[in-house]
């Protein structure tokens, strides 16, 4: 076959032998009879047919010509490109171009060299961008509900053909995206030639994202840097958008197959939640912030790495990574700081950082906070945040220091791990929250308080020294979208110690708030600085309401027993208290208290007082029915302690599930407490109560 394509010469050496020649050859034929005998604006018609029917959209012409030799040069005046039927709408054509020229390197292809554009002219591109509501887009030419075809090959950056020179003069883009909300203008163009001849391209926004005004500048390497293995990819931009301003400067190793970058980017603004329309990540609200490190990324994962900046009054740093192709996106954050201040994590935990409740709660008339749980965007997102600060700073609070662990899986908050130490206690919340309908959670947390130094507390608060500590725990399983709405439905119960409380009249105010703490301190009718020995309360909570299982608050000289309900749906407390002196005496026993009216603003009503011992204790066990539950005990507290008995029956029956914890002194019985049976009688109850207040009697002397 190949002899019919031999020519013999004089010396015989010259022969056409290879298929690649014939074909130049051919092709060169081809180019000279198109040069001879037609055109380029001949082949419009069919050229607007293909297009048209591959874009789904009118495409028009107004000349075309082909200008065909070595390179080849094709070029197009008058392009324009038709908005596709769903975009009717808009002004403007989706595409027109007023002249674009685009040169071809035959031989090199036919050499077998590769695919190589050495020039790409643009001038005056407009381009019209638009997305609805519902997600249909103009720039969207396939069905995205159609499933890929099963031997589609993966896209090869490889066989993106190099580019020589890009020139643009300018181009405009309008954009206008329904759910970025943005609206805005870009400005495209290539600069004078480097001094390698290439030219950088450069980018200017102006108009909305993100119902904020947003301006963008940002220069970039040429074309053929892009296309470059070798050659690192020069970025450089400032966006501010609204408030916030996002710097990036730096260069993109081979950007065609993400072979690593080094970049540096800076973000400030006053609050990160405002970062979500530029990075798709729901961040919590903040204080200003101010935060700089390296940016890396792979087609697997954008890596934010040894950042460090401020937030409010605290420092941050760490690593935020994000695998983009999950749906929906997985971000894995391991933040720490050196000092903190508590009110700039507020947002993390549900209010904006800093903000006082109070005024808005005052003019409710409410004491518990029932603004909504600001949880920002929970589906957006998969995440794992780990933080540790190493230091709390701030005055107001006793705690030392804070870690945190806490998972979001498909709007599901698992918190593993919330603590805080105090001195050498903690303080341990975990718990989740699982969404229950479009605006509410599922609850269930756990608080353990273990061995917490009162004297640290109280500092904190800004209330006197004490050597106490304090133990307890709590549960809480509800449904509701606010701290009001979940105790105000929830189940579980709160059991809680004091050992050596200090100075009552600092530490109730203190620990209970001033209002209700001075009411309880009115109804127990004592002095000024009398020192509180022991306190314990176990009270089960059932659909919002505090009922009382046990109530005991012991001082030197008086014991006060309690019982009641605190209805936390209303917000309205029926309480009464009761407090005795703890030596014999006849006709010291006063009458109950009842502490009423609403969390807010509590009211003291004292009751008659009682004549007589027979009277004053069959009263007494009729009204407080744990007076018969707590008697002298031992519980970690002092061998003959007036409050072992009471502790050691909390332990064995805590509302909450859990028994307190006062630390290593805790000293757990051996035997199961006494189980009291109610006398039948006020005579019983005046013998048995009597023979108690004898022996306690000599056990004091």
């Amino acid at each position: 076959m190949m002899s019919l394509f031999k020519k013999s010469g004089t010396s015989g050496t010259n022969r056409w032998q290879s298929w690649p020649m014939l074909i130049l050859y051919i092709f060169a034929a081809i180019i000279v009879f198109l040069i001879l005998f037609a055109r380029g604006d001949w082949f419009i018609p069919l050229v607007e047919k293909q297009a048209s029917a591959a874009l789904g959209r009118k495409v028009t012409i107004e000349h075309l010509h082909l200008r065909p030799w070595r390179t080849t040069s094709l070029e197009v005046e008058g392009l324009r490109i038709a908005q596709p039927d769903a975009f009717k709408d808009r002004k403007n054509d989706f595409v027109s171009i007023k002249d674009i020229l685009v040169s071809f390197d035959v031989w090199r292809y036919l050499t077998g060299h590769g695919k190589e554009l050495p020039l790409i002219r643009i001038d005056t591109p407009r381009a019209d961008l638009a997305s609805k509501a519902d997600g249909t887009a103009n720039y969207q030419f396939s069905d995205s509900s159609k499933p890929a075809p099963k031997d589609e090959k993966p896209f090869d950056p490889s066989s993106l053909p190099k580019i020589g020179d890009l020139i643009v003069s300018d181009g405009k883009i309008n954009v206008a995206l329904a759910k970025p909300k943005a609206d805005m203008e870009v400005a495209i163009a290539t600069s004078d030639p480097r001094q390698d001849g290439d030219r950088d391209i450069l980018i200017k926004a102006q108009g909305r994202y993100d119902n904020a005004p947003i301006t963008a500048q940002v220069k970039a390497g040429s074309l053929k840097d892009l296309t470059h293995e070798t050659r690192p990819y020069p970025i450089e931009a400032r966006i501010d958008n609204g408030p916030t301003r996002v710097d990036l400067k730096g260069v993109v190793k081979d950007p065609l197959h993400f072979k690593g970058t080094d970049l540096l980017l800076h973000f400030s603004g006053p609050d990160m939640a405002l970062l979500y329309g530029l990075t798709g990540i729901p961040i919590p609200h903040t204080p200003p912030f101010d935060v700089k490190g390296q940016l890396a990324y792979s087609a697997e994962m954008i890596r934010f790495s040894n950042f460090a900046g401020r937030m409010g009054n605290s420092d941050i740093g760490g690593t935020i990574a994000v695998s983009p192709r999950d749906k929906p996106p997985y971000v894995d954050a391991r933040l720490h700081s050196k000092n903190v201040d508590l009110a700039d994590l507020g947002g993390f935990i549900g209010t904006k950082p800093g903000k006082a409740e109070d005024k808005a709660q005052a003019q409710r008339g409410k004491f518990l906070p029932a603004d909504p749980i600001n949880i920002p965007k929970l589906n957006a997102v998969n995440a794992h945040l780990v933080y540790h600060g190493d230091h709390i700073q701030n005055k107001n609070t006793p705690f030392d220091n804070i870690n945190a662990d806490v998972i979001i899986d498909h709007g599901a908050i698992d918190i593993k791990r919330l603590s805080y130490a105090i001195g050498s206690g903690e303080l341990f919340l975990k718990g989740t929250l699982k969404p229950a309908g479009s605006k509410q959670f599922a609850a269930n947390i756990a608080v353990d308080a273990k061995s917490l130094p009162l004297g640290k507390l109280l500092q904190g608060l800004g209330g006197k020294d004490s050597e106490g500590r304090m133990g307890g725990h709590a549960k809480l399983s509800a449904r509701g979208n606010s701290i009001a709405s979940l105790l105000g439905n929830g189940d579980g119960g709160v059991s809680l110690v004091i050992d050596r409380g200090g100075e009552i009249t600092a530490l109730l105010p203190n620990l209970l708030g001033l209002k209700l703490g001075s009411a309880l301190l009115s109804a127990l009718g004592l002095p000024e600085k009398t020192d509180l020995k022991c306190f314990v309360a176990d009270l089960p909570l059932n659909n919002g309401v505090l009922s009382t299982r046990a109530f005991l608050l012991q001082t030197d000289d008086t014991r006060t027993l309690g019982g009641g309900t605190i209805n936390l749906r209303s917000e309205k407390l029926d309480y009464h208290v009761t407090t005795r002196s703890t030596s014999f005496s006849i006709l010291s026993l006063p009458g109950k208290v009842n502490i009423t009216g609403s969390l807010r603003a509590p009211s003291v009503l004292p009751g008659a007082e009682i004549i007589g011992r027979a009277a004053a204790t069959a009263a007494l066990a009729a009204a407080f029915p744990p007076a018969l539950v707590l008697p002298t005990i031992q519980f970690g507290v002092g061998k003959g302690s007036q409050c072992e008995q009471a502790l050691n029956d909390v332990s064995i029956h805590p509302a909450s599930g859990a028994a307190p914890s006062l630390g290593k002194k805790q000293v757990r019985p051996n035997v199961k407490a006494p189980q009291h049976k109610r006398p039948d009688s006020a005579e019983k109850v005046h013998q048995v109560w009597m023979k108690r207040l004898e022996t306690q009697h000599k056990a004091t002397r």
